[in-house]
């Protein structure tokens, strides 16, 4: 069985495992696929080598390299990972044909060779070559193209590839939000720029009921409407993008909630000094960096009226413990909101972290694994690595 997972996982300087979240939510897969007769085929991708390179232009193998994560693989599955050093050739296709029931390999990091980021159909033809079905449940790169993502499925006939657990639970969850939302539905999208989430905010203008906005894409909002924000970030050419989706929140009868009031620093540190303002009322040359007293309490009372939560991107610089307690107010009434009954998703690294660090992820309903994807996915696009498996 031929798997493609997502095992891009955070590493240290001593390449141990920080964060192995991808990780344990593949367990389940790969557990049905071994306790059930097969041998799985592993695939996975990690970091962007390919914009990495040495100076002689060659990979940096030993910071990019797969074999690093065979220890903590084989504690999770409580068997031994057999490792290949090459993701396609001779050594590949020997290991894999010798695999028996109950075994695994993990194959080298696919982004080794240059034709996975391109879809080659050469190298899909020569992963195909490998095993009998195709099980993709890697969703944090389901919105990619590739030859392990992508191409190597049409090779499968529809009896042949699927989804893993993974994967289905994310669609699935996704599908909530999007097609069968209880009301009212809300959705609470952060982050630095509203550059990163045009379509993003323009899609869920067609169907939320209420669509809270903190982080520092606030501020092109409140300047366009006429407000100082000081030396807030703003993205001066997206000023007249923000207005029109002020005018189309009204015309759809959509609440559209900005900060009442910021915390603003007199520099970007955590050991700046903070002044409490309203956020078109900036002191000049300060910037904003987390939502206000007054927005919290606004915003946590729409999320406790909520049925369906979607949250997406950090109400402020949480990295800093001073300009966190915004994105903590969130995550804690998110928390209270499912403990109440509503549904909520939360979709994105950052937004992910804050759960994470704060022990409440399994207060929510579902944590998904993938960024890029499910950004991807709520903006109504169509996925590659979901497209394959469905034709």
């Amino acid at each position: 069985m031929l798997l493609r997972v997502d095992f891009n996982v955070p590493l240290d300087k001593s390449y141990q495992i920080t964060d192995d979240t991808r990780m344990r939510a593949a367990v389940p897969t790969l557990n049905y696929i071994l306790n059930n007769g097969g041998a799985a085929i592993l695939m996975s991708h990690l970091g962007r080598p390919e914009d990495k390179l040495l100076p002689d232009g060659s990979i940096n193998v030993e910071k990019f390299t797969l074999r690093h994560l065979v220890p903590h693989l084989s504690e999770l599955l409580g068997r031994p990972v057999q490792f290949c050093p090459e993701f396609v050739g001779d050594e590949a296709a020997k290991m894999a044909a010798a695999l028996q029931p109950g075994e695994v390999l993990l194959l080298e990091n696919t982004r080794f060779l240059k034709g996975e980021s391109k879809g080659d159909e050469a190298l899909a033809r020569q992963l195909a070559e490998m095993g009998d079905a195709y099980v993709n449940d890697a969703f944090g790169s389901a919105h990619r193209a590739h030859a392990s993502t992508t191409t190597v499925a049409q090779f499968f006939g529809p009896e042949a590839k699927g989804f893993g657990f993974l994967m289905n639970d994310e669609l699935e969850n996704a599908n909530r939000v999007l097609n069968n939302p209880e009301r009212p539905l809300t959705a609470i999208v952060g982050g630095a720029k509203v550059s990163d989430k045009i379509q993003l905010l323009d899609r869920m203008l067609d169907f939320v009921d209420n669509l809270l906005i903190g982080g520092g894409m606030a501020y092109t909002f409140i300047k366009a409407q006429g407000g100082q924000v000081g030396k807030s970030l703003v993205e001066e050419d997206k000023l007249e993008l923000a207005l029109r989706l002020v005018e189309k929140a009204k015309a759809k009868g959509v609440l559209l909630l900005l900060p009442e009031d910021s915390l603003f620093a007199d520099q970007f540190d955590n050991g700046a000094a903070i002044q409490t303002a309203s956020s078109a009322e900036a002191p000049e040359g300060w910037m904003g960096l987390d939502i206000g007293p007054k927005a919290r309490t606004a915003f946590s009372e729409v999320i406790a009226q909520s049925k369906t939560l979607l949250w997406n991107g950090p109400m402020g610089v949480f990295e800093m413990p001073n300009f966190a307690e915004g994105t903590k107010l969130i995550a804690e009434s998110l928390a209270k909101a499912t403990a109440n009954g509503a549904f909520s998703l939360v979709g994105g690294g950052d937004s992910v972290a804050a759960v994470n660090q704060m022990g409440l992820d399994d207060q929510v309903s579902y944590v998904s694994t993938g960024g890029g994807a499910m950004l991807e996915l709520l903006e109504g696009k169509v996925l590659p690595g979901v497209k394959a498996i469905q034709e």
